[in-house]
């Protein structure tokens, strides 16, 4: 009688939230009941219907093919709590992972992710050596995850790779030649990476061409350009998200972004929600596209 009972309560919660959830009280409508037991679960449950309600919002209308993401806030987010940074940096691996579920889920086909800058290797050595020991072991543990090979997810590396230690290219070349036959989804993880360093790559490549021969210098445009770049083969970002509540690109997909819409998210990284995510979407296909052409 129990568990009936509380399928019963729930429908006619689910009910009466479905209503509360479209009106602008339902923020504040908790807050004086939100620190309590019978609070707590009332607002989990309603906000899982206003998540329900924001995916299907967010799947009537075009999503962003490309989406990419500056992750900022990790050390800020531990100090927040009093832990210790590297802890920062553990939760917001375990975000990103959460971020891939909700891009399959909402249909974003392409994910690329700023996890370390070329500059970050200004950073004290044990937290280097942290972090290049984490992408060590999340780029095998990716590669072997079944969600990739379900949905056939093509996982690459972008930067200066060569300036990563062994351990960290060597699972890289594993993450990329186990899912090298994939395109149904593409997960771009930039790591070592610099917007500029990638444009004086591609110029370089370009160069390197013209003195060969291969190339003629009056035959450059945009399009040779953007073939020489890391992220070549898939879209321009459809959709830049940056947390934290910094408004700055820092050095990400220059080139890329010259069209893109900007999303900046007032929140450090590892507590990014769901609802942040769709929300964002949701602000993407408010705004009216331009393609500049």
């Amino acid at each position: 009688m129990g568990k009936k009972l509380e399928r019963a309560v729930g429908k006619k919660i689910d009910s009466v939230g479905s209503k509360i959830i479209s009106t602008s009280l339902f923020r504040g409508l908790f807050a004086k009941l939100r620190y309590s037991r019978i609070g707590q679960a009332l607002e989990r449950r309603l906000y899982k219907l206003y998540e329900k309600k924001l995916l299907d919002e967010v799947k009537s209308r075009p999503v962003p093919k490309h989406v990419a993401i500056i992750m900022d806030g990790n050390r800020r987010f531990a100090r927040k709590l009093g832990i210790d940074p590297t802890k920062g940096h553990a939760l917001g691996r375990d975000k990103l992972e959460d971020v891939v579920e909700w891009c399959l889920e909402a249909g974003v086909k392409v994910l690329t992710v700023y996890a370390f800058s070329t500059e970050n290797f200004k950073r004290g050595d044990s937290e280097v050596k942290m972090l290049m020991g984490m992408f060590a072991k999340n780029f095998r543990k990716t590669a072997d995850d079944p969600r990739v090979h379900k949905n056939r997810i093509r996982v690459r590396a972008i930067g200066r790779i060569e300036m990563l230690p062994k351990n960290v290219r060597d699972a890289i070349k594993y993450a990329e030649e186990r899912t090298k036959e994939y395109s149904d989804y593409h997960y771009n993880i930039a790591v070592a990476y610099g917007g500029r360093a990638e444009i004086v790559d591609a110029i370089k490549s370009i160069a390197a061409d013209v003195k060969k021969g291969k190339l003629d210098a009056n035959e450059i445009d945009e399009q040779t350009v953007s073939s020489r770049l890391y992220t070549a083969d898939v879209p321009d970002p459809d959709l830049i998200l940056r947390t934290s509540g910094e408004e700055r690109i820092s050095n990400f997909l220059l080139w890329q972004i010259a069209y893109s819409e900007l999303c900046f998210v007032d929140v450090y990284w590892p507590e990014f929600t769901r609802r942040d995510f769709l929300r964002a979407i949701g602000t993407y296909q408010s705004r009216e596209r331009r393609s500049g052409k």
